[in-house]
């Protein structure tokens, strides 16, 4: 009978323990994507200077979220240490952190949303009525001043 494959492996680990498809589905990727980012070498010859230089590689290279970093993170972890049974907390894994991406939020003044909505011609006032279920008007208050600034922040 024939020893049976380590991605294999893996699928039983996560099933036994109950993940959800998606976590297994997740998991098996990113397994596959570390092995074959260091040119299918097996986890066990590999260690924390690949687990680091893979991260890195995610983070620097292909702009990774950071939340899809810890994905990857925690899927090689899982191999390490409930397949291969190794113990990784000596490891001190110290890859380079993908960059949290700033969000910029779109706010419009007043004559602007005016001026959208006076520009498009076949704007009907269902039209409006949506857009103004998606927007938010604020209305804030200048400070050490007596006049309003009006701002609508889009939502869509």
């Amino acid at each position: 009978m024939e020893k049976p494959k380590l991605l294999d492996i893996l699928v039983d680990k996560i099933r036994l323990k109950h993940y959800s498809k998606s976590t297994e589905k997740t998991y098996l990727y990113w397994c596959k994507s570390y092995i074959l980012y260091h040119n299918k070498r097996h986890p066990k010859e590999m260690g924390r200077d690949e687990i680091e230089a893979f991260l890195t590689h995610l983070a620097v290279e292909k702009n990774v979220a950071p939340s899809t970093q810890n994905q990857a993170f925690n899927a090689i972890l899982f191999l390490y240490r409930e397949v291969l049974n190794v113990d990784v907390s000596s490891f001190n894994i110290q890859a380079f952190r993908a960059k949290e991406r700033t969000r910029i939020p779109v706010i419009l003044s007043i004559e602007e949303v005016t001026l959208n909505v006076k520009t498009r011609s076949d704007f009907r006032n269902k039209d409006l009525n949506l857009l103004l279920k998606y927007q938010l008007i604020d209305i804030l208050k200048e400070p050490n001043s007596d006049h309003e600034i009006r701002s609508c922040k889009t939502f869509i």
